[in-house]
């Protein structure tokens, strides 16, 4: 998954009669209109796959497309998917593995880059986060107001969020609430682990966080088993780092498995077939599987049962 692609398509769709060059500007900041205008003549920029112009005006619906030779990529899933909307905010399908947000490997390929170039919500913002390797639902705001109002009552708004995990070994328990204080500890061998600490640990970066979620064992496997866990709070790593902790982490988790070795490998170099046939699956097995909303209007419960295809292996 570290693996660059040489050159990239930028592309975006405008919703909103526009000129050409106002467009590019607004979706690549990077270029002067000299540059832009070079491009153009270099036939680097193309308007629904025709030629474009200096003087184009693009209409609602037309896709842009430009060529940037010497940037590259992560190697990542964009295939995302609209799965619920309203004026004011919308419920997106995230695949395994996609950034949400701009990354050090990521500019471009990331959720909401993708939405916002995507659909006619060109201020599009995340209300909340997913790690990359992480799939399934995350809630979006559409444009900035909608953004402001919705931060401010955001536990009010997501009343719960459910994730199916899947794990090594066999729990002997059927469901556990369990609690404990998450932080990340100043001699951590890997930087951004969360562990399980004591409140007052004093070797903790910041002040220890109460984490708390309770787990429910869906089924049983043969060496590993799918869990459903509800957060009760929302801590960073929470999922990982509890579920390692009681001796059973997520499928494919390079952090909370094989003491972060596969995280600090492929801090050095991409990670071979048989290192992710060791951790089990190329990106960690956690999936937000249910959101239950409260707009004040309408309760909804949102369900995805869309898993990447290193779950099909599996879910037998």
């Amino acid at each position: 998954m570290n693996n660059k692609i040489r050159g990239y398509l930028l592309q975006w769709t405008e919703f909103s009669g526009v000129s050409l060059l106002d467009s590019v500007s607004a979706n690549y900041h990077h270029w002067t209109q000299q540059q832009i205008e070079q491009a153009l003549q270099d036939g680097l920029i193309r308007v629904n796959d025709e030629t474009a112009t200096v003087n184009c005006d693009l209409l609602p619906a037309d896709r842009v497309s430009l060529w940037l030779a010497d940037h590259e990529e992560g190697r990542t899933d964009t295939h995302w998917k609209l799965v619920w909307k309203t004026p004011e905010l919308m419920a997106i399908h995230k695949p395994a593995p996609l950034p949400v947000s701009r990354t050090t490997r990521n500019l471009f390929d990331t959720l909401i880059s993708h939405v916002r170039r995507a659909t006619e919500y060109k201020s599009a913002h995340l209300l909340h986060r997913l790690d990359a390797e992480t799939s399934g639902l995350i809630l979006l705001s559409n444009y900035d107001h909608a953004d402001r109002k919705w931060k401010k009552r955001i536990e009010r708004l997501i009343r719960a969020k459910r994730y199916h995990a899947m794990v090594w070994g066999n729990p002997d328990w059927q469901e556990k609430t369990y609690q404990c204080f998450l932080a990340e500890k100043q001699q951590s061998v890997v930087r951004t682990q969360m562990h399980v600490v004591a409140e007052d640990d004093e070797d903790c970066c910041k002040t220890p966080k109460l984490s708390r979620t309770h787990f429910k064992l869906l089924r049983q496997y043969p060496g590993y088993a799918l869990i459903e866990c509800q957060l009760l709070t929302g801590r960073k790593h929470q999922l990982r780092a509890q579920l390692a902790h009681l001796g059973h982490p997520i499928i494919g988790d390079k952090i909370y498995s094989y003491q972060g070795h596969y995280y600090l490998k492929r801090l050095q170099q991409p990670l071979t077939d048989n290192d992710f046939r060791q951790l089990g699956a190329e990106h960690h097995l956690l999936h937000a599987y249910q959101l239950e909303l409260d707009t004040g209007k309408e309760q909804v419960m949102l369900t995805d049962d869309d898993y990447p295809q290193a779950w099909r292996s599996y879910l037998i």
